[in-house]
């Protein structure tokens, strides 16, 4: 038996916020929409154009504009940079980094719902 990943889920208050975050500060593009045919809920999957992987953001009509409790904040994504410098200066023009370890060569950056984004140097 094997197993392949697939996509991540983000639940979001605001989804085209998020959507434009996400084109923006790491060049993903919509690839496909699903949304309930009573206006309960939208999914949006977004993808980096060279990869199978998908992240999912969900916005639910019964919990929009509320923040979500993301407890300690500790689960996060990682997204490699082929230019790492640009990328970080691209994301402090932004303002939306929200954490670096300069020793380490990594930062975090945060969405608008306040979801840690890891970018790390191309190896």
């Amino acid at each position: 038996m094997t197993f392949t990943f697939n996509h991540t889920n983000l639940n979001v208050c605001d989804i085209e916020r998020s959507v434009r975050f996400y084109e923006e500060a790491l060049g993903l593009q919509v690839v496909r929409r699903k949304e309930a045919s009573d206006g309960s809920f939208t999914l949006t999957f977004l993808s980096d154009g060279k990869s199978d992987y998908l992240l999912e953001l969900t916005w639910l009509r019964d919990h929009a504009g509320k923040p979500y409790d993301l407890g300690e904040n500790e689960t996060h994504m990682c997204f490699t940079a082929e230019d790492y410098d640009a990328a970080h200066e691209k994301h402090a023009q932004m303002g939306c980094i929200c954490y670096e370890n300069t020793a380490m060569g990594l930062y975090f950056i945060n969405d608008p719902d306040n979801h840690w984004i890891e970018i790390v140097r191309k190896k």
